[in-house]
């Protein structure tokens, strides 16, 4: 998207003060923003399941061991129950949201397969859930400093541990979250 009013592939950076416990501490990842609303994946909730679990549901169960232990994440509050993986490179997948040259978020079960054999996408975070605004939702909260905003990171998207991403997000924007109050406010 050319419109800089949009924050596709950027990362919305929870503020300190953000309580509501979807979003409490959280990065999410932009993949559509447009008019109509925004659509992201939370990067940096783990959830207590692993791919393997996913795979059996699905009756994948010819997985290789490696790809029965990829960490699933919590993707948003959205549609819990429906899969995602935010992947690079893009691919040739049958149901893929293209978010930039190298990176889309694709919800069909060929990659499911393919990382099942190890085969998939060089990176891939796989997410239930999605979070979803509607249209103006994500200008007002960004208008009452509900969240940072800032070009996406590869690196810290797929290569930087879960607990870490909050504050490198921030990091990357030259932002030490410590030092922020909780409270929010206008100047």
């Amino acid at each position: 998207m050319s419109d800089t009013r949009y924050l596709t592939n950027q990362f919305l950076i929870a503020m300190p003060g953000l309580e509501d416990p979807n979003f409490f501490h959280s990065v999410t990842y932009i993949c559509e923003h447009n008019d109509e609303g925004a659509l992201g994946l939370v990067i940096n909730r783990p959830l207590d399941m692993q791919l393997g679990e996913i795979l059996q549901h699905v009756q994948l169960e010819q997985a290789e061991p490696e790809a029965r232990q990829i960490q699933v994440h919590l993707g948003g509050p959205v549609q819990q129950e429906r899969g995602f993986v935010l992947h690079e490179p893009l691919g040739e997948w049958e149901a893929t949201l293209r978010v930039t040259d190298r990176i889309g978020i694709t919800s069909s079960m060929d990659i499911l397969e393919a990382i099942s054999r190890n085969d998939g996408p060089e990176h891939a975070l796989i997410t239930l859930g999605y979070a979803g605004w509607g249209a103006g939702q994500l200008e007002r909260e960004m208008a009452e400093n509900v969240w940072l905003s800032g070009p996406a990171h590869p690196d810290i998207l797929f290569n930087t541990p879960d607990a870490e991403r909050w504050k490198a997000a921030a990091a990357s924007l030259g932002i030490n979250l410590d030092l922020l109050s909780g409270e929010a406010g206008h100047a």
